[in-house]
């Protein structure tokens, strides 16, 4: 006698369609179309996975530079006066700091600044 998978193979449906849901059309009804959707959308996630560290960075980088800017020198000369200075504060703190407290990012600025003169 031959075995089906009824069951077995209802559950797994049930969880691509749970999946699926919220997709538009045939992409979250449709057996074939909702495993292909779901494969690209795991594509999808793995690379911005990724992609979002490196924007991120980008968008602290720009902040920083717009605040340097402000404060009379430019990114590189900022991020080397820190490193003469052994201030260790990464990107994305000196960047909130540059948002939220433009004054104590002065004060950081002038450290960088005064480190880059000695």
């Amino acid at each position: 006698m031959r075995t089906i998978k009824g069951a077995a193979r209802a559950k797994a449906k049930r969880k691509l369609f749970k999946r699926a849901k919220g997709y538009v059309g045939g992409r979250g009804r449709l057996l074939r179309s909702v495993k292909e959707t779901l494969i690209r959308a795991g594509v999808y996630a793995f690379r911005d996975r990724r992609a979002k560290k490196r924007n991120f960075r980008r968008l602290w980088i720009t902040r920083l530079s717009a605040a340097c800017q402000l404060n009379g020198m430019n990114y590189s000369r900022f991020m080397a006066g820190l490193k003469k200075a052994n201030v260790v504060l990464d990107r994305k703190s000196l960047s909130e700091i540059a948002v939220r407290d433009p004054a104590a990012f002065t004060v950081i600025a002038q450290t960088a600044k005064a480190a880059l003169q000695a």
